[in-house]
């Protein structure tokens, strides 16, 4: 098959997605629409049409409605739900799912964002993990993490990229996590070592990307999106 097939997909949806309420208090936040179209509708279609097959999810705030919404939508299509008692956080809620995912290389996505981003071709040989990012957004103008070569690095102060939410993940990063207790933050925890280790690699794209998560976000992903059909 092309490169990324033989990865599995996590799909981030356990949040409570706080800045979008009312909104959220009677629908969880993935299950919100841009044109008509859940959020997590519209990523598993764009990864299914990039060759990926496989999807593990995880769910918390109001999961059952997004597990009734995902099974309805995608009757044949191989979707694990890993079923988390509060959130975990997206640190948290990869550890809890490793036993679903395995031991391969994988993708993360969260499943609020909307996108364009080529996906066909992520490879799944990285050391520790390869992220994609986009050129600082208004809303996170202090960025994420730079660039040296293709090494991610983070730099005091300013940085010049946002992360998209999508990467290619290697398990092997969890190692230290498995223990932990409650809710952790991937980027916070998990991800500090490797990046100062330089192993964690990143590339930039200049396709649409709009990270759903306030009212404002939401209504331009569904300007910019209304007349795709």
């Amino acid at each position: 098959g092309e490169a990324g097939q033989d990865m599995k997909v996590m799909i981030l949806a356990a949040g409570y997605g706080r800045r979008l309420l009312p909104l959220t208090e009677v629908t969880p936040k993935p299950l919100l629409e841009v044109n008509g179209k859940s959020l997590i509708q519209r990523n598993i279609e764009t990864l299914i049409s990039s060759g990926f097959d496989e999807f593990v999810i995880n769910i918390s705030y109001l999961g059952q409605m997004i597990k009734e919404h995902v099974s309805h939508t995608f009757p044949g299509i191989k979707i694990s739900f890993s079923e988390e008692v509060e959130p975990l956080g997206t640190g948290g809620g990869v550890s809890a799912a490793l036993d679903i995912l395995g031991k391969d290389t994988f993708v993360l996505i969260n499943s609020d964002i909307c996108h364009d981003i080529n996906i066909k071709n992520l490879s799944s040989d990285t050391e520790s993990a390869h992220l994609i990012g986009v050129k600082n957004p208004d809303h996170n103008s202090d960025g994420d993490f730079s660039l040296d070569g293709d090494r991610l690095i983070i730099k005091e102060g300013k940085n010049d990229f946002t992360w998209t939410g999508i990467s290619v993940i290697n398990p092997t990063i969890f190692s230290n996590f498995r223990d932990q207790e409650g809710p952790f933050d991937i980027w916070k925890s998990v991800m500090t070592k490797p990046i100062q280790n330089k192993t964690v690699t990143a590339e930039i794209t200049h396709s649409n990307w709009i990270d759903t998560g306030t009212f404002e976000r939401l209504e331009l992903a569904n300007k910019i999106y209304k007349d795709e059909n």
